[in-house]
């Protein structure tokens, strides 16, 4: 399937009402609004084409670049080209949700990633961290050193509260993450919640929303959610 075809798709799958929400989430023109699910079938007719998900990211339009996630070839994509995309993630639903979604399915994710963290950049930060939180609810717990784990919750503890706000966020899930998905920090990542407390994240125009990553932690567990990982990354 072309480039100019699947622009004409995803046009069409488009609703108004789910465009509103996108921008209201901070995505811009050009932007169709389609859902997530409806991209399915159109993903799973092309499979993977990287070269078509390189055109597609392009674009700057949100539909196409979430949509270019879906069809890349993460395992073909070198680190200056994660670094590209980065470049044109301008807000969190891409950098969080489609570039640290498609470098977590890569092998030098956790390379990148920490890059990322370490950059001071807000969502360039908010992605590393993100990408750690897909990682950890996909890979074996013996892919990770459980030492570099420790050294990043305790990173967590010393700096969110000063950290960009989608940073912020990131990193509170990250704690998320670590409780649930990796058990062998467990009882650690439980202590970091504790000790970070809630969390505010300001919003434009809106009140803060707080985050508590205790409250989270034990909720998941009420759910016999201890032990989670998920089967795939990408939808």
């Amino acid at each position: 399937m072309d480039f100019e075809t699947v622009m004409q798709e995803l046009e069409a799958l488009g609703k108004e009402r789910l465009k509103k929400m996108y921008i209201g989430n901070g995505a811009h023109e050009p932007v169709f609004g389609v859902a997530t699910g409806a991209m399915k079938p159109l993903a799973k007719k092309i499979k993977i084409d990287q070269p078509l998900a390189e055109q597609l990211y392009a674009t700057g339009n949100y539909d196409a670049m979430y949509f270019a996630g879906i069809i890349a070839d993460p395992k073909a994509m070198r680190e200056e080209d994660f670094d590209r995309w980065m470049d044109g993630a301008y807000f969190y639903m891409l950098s969080d949700y489609v570039v640290a979604v498609t470098l977590a399915e890569a092998d030098i994710a956790q390379a990148v990633a920490d890059k990322w963290i370490a950059s001071g950049e807000e969502l360039r930060m908010s992605a590393g961290w993100s990408c750690y939180c897909w990682l950890l609810g996909n890979r074996k717990d013996t892919e990770f050193s459980a030492s570099k784990l420790t050294g990043m919750l305790d990173q967590v503890e010393k700096t969110i509260h000063d950290a960009p706000d989608r940073a912020k966020s990131a990193m509170n899930n990250f704690i998320n993450t670590v409780a649930i998905s990796y058990v062998p920090l467990h009882e650690k990542a439980v202590e970091t919640a504790k000790a970070v407390g809630l969390v505010e994240i300001k919003r434009d125009k809106k009140k803060s929303s707080i985050l508590n990553a205790s409250e989270n932690i034990q909720k998941e567990i009420d759910r016999g959610k201890l032990g989670f990982k998920r089967k795939y990354v990408r939808c």
